[in-house]
């Protein structure tokens, strides 16, 4: 019962370790997944401004050279439609536009920034090349426009387009809120599109941002990248960065504190042993135990209880830690190296605890020792 209290209180010790850097690192995940749907890894290209103060515009391979950065994982695009306007019927005065922007929109853009779907469906290969608008979620509601539908038609370009799909707000985009969105093909051909991307929509690796951010310009336009605009990386990448940075300093703080308390539960545990157990070790000694016998016998109890422990403390720390995050709703997260850690450190902090009460033990005479009650 002593062997199997003193394992516990070692466990405990250890279990609220796996606990605290379990739970932490569980939250900052859950942080983390937040703030990347944020945009932390969104990247915007647009035409500049040449060296006579005109207005550039991108190449039409730009798109494609920009999705061939190793580094960028998701590329879209959406060129402006000059000229066009867009009405809830042909009897609206032509200066109520509602200024709701036209743009031509590659079929993949809802993955690139997030977007979703509140009615119908995005553009596809099979409708973008037909008269078929998506609208923004601020368009729709200017346009009266409630849900989409084959009754559903807009006045658009000078002609009439279906609206087959509406969008949920796009945080990452908020100019989409306010757009018309038709295929690029059809721009082309029926809406007098001149086929140059006016914002290309990237996404890269969260721990390339700034690497990617500094080649688009060259990428986008290699003859002229002066006259790329690339807008600078989210707030939230910057935000993100500093809570990773201090979160992690917290969890070794923790880990540490929790790691002392487990070494002092643990050489309180064996002083105490070496008090309750005087009378065996006089015993021992009279029968002819060398105190290096002594001192091995409280050093491997001290090591045992420390593994036993450790290993009941780590499987404690999980179930609590999975537990916990289960009812908060965040990913279970417990780092290998707390798990690893937490046994091997209390191991090592179960000899150097255990060193002086194996040493007082092995101090004590036979005579002391059986006369002490």
């Amino acid at each position: 019962m002593r062997v199997f209290l003193s394992a516990l209180g070692i466990a405990i010790g250890i279990a609220a370790m796996i606990a605290v850097v379990g739970i932490s690192t569980s939250s900052r995940e859950d942080l983390d997944r937040q703030l990347a749907a944020l945009g932390t890894n969104l990247l915007t290209v647009g035409p500049g401004q040449s060296l006579f103060g005109d207005q550039s515009h991108l190449p039409d391979e730009s798109v494609g050279m920009i999705g061939r950065i190793s580094q960028v994982t998701a590329t879209s695009a959406t060129g402006k439609v000059v000229g066009a306007k867009v009405y809830r019927n042909d009897r609206i005065p032509v200066a109520e536009s509602g200024g709701i922007a036209v743009l031509a929109a590659r079929t993949d853009l809802p993955a690139t920034v997030g977007a979703g779907i509140a009615s119908g469906t995005f553009l596809n290969p099979a409708t973008d090349r037909y008269p078929a608008v998506v609208l923004g979620v601020e368009a729709a509601d200017r346009l009266g426009v409630g849900a989409a539908g084959a009754e559903q038609r807009v006045y658009l370009g000078g002609q009439w387009f279906t609206v087959v799909g509406v969008l949920q707000r796009v945080p990452l985009a908020p100019e989409l809120d306010t757009a018309a969105l038709v295929g690029w093909p059809v721009a082309q051909t029926g809406l007098g599109f001149d086929g140059y991307a006016t914002t290309v929509y990237t996404r890269a690796r969260d721990d390339s941002v700034a690497t990617v951010q500094s080649v688009l310009a060259a990428t986008a336009n290699p003859e002229n990248p002066n006259e790329v605009s690339v807008s600078r990386p989210s707030d939230a990448l910057a935000a993100k960065q500093a809570t990773d940075q201090t979160l992690g300093g917290l969890l070794l703080g923790l880990g540490a504190v929790a790691l002392l308390v487990g070494g002092v539960g643990v050489a309180n545990t064996m002083v105490i042993s070496v008090l309750e157990r005087r009378a065996e070790i006089g015993l021992r000694r009279s029968l002819g135990a060398t105190r290096g016998q002594v001192r091995v016998q409280f050093l491997t109890e001290s090591l045992l209880l420390s593994a036993l422990g450790g290993l009941g403390g780590v499987l404690l720390g999980v179930v609590v830690t999975v537990s916990y995050a289960a009812y908060q709703g965040w990913p279970s997260v417990v780092p290998v190296w707390a798990s690893a850690g937490g046994v091997v450190a209390t191991m090592v902090i179960g000899v150097v605890a255990g060193l002086y009460p194996a040493v007082r033990a092995s101090r004590l005479s036979p005579t002391e020792a059986l006369a002490l009650p």
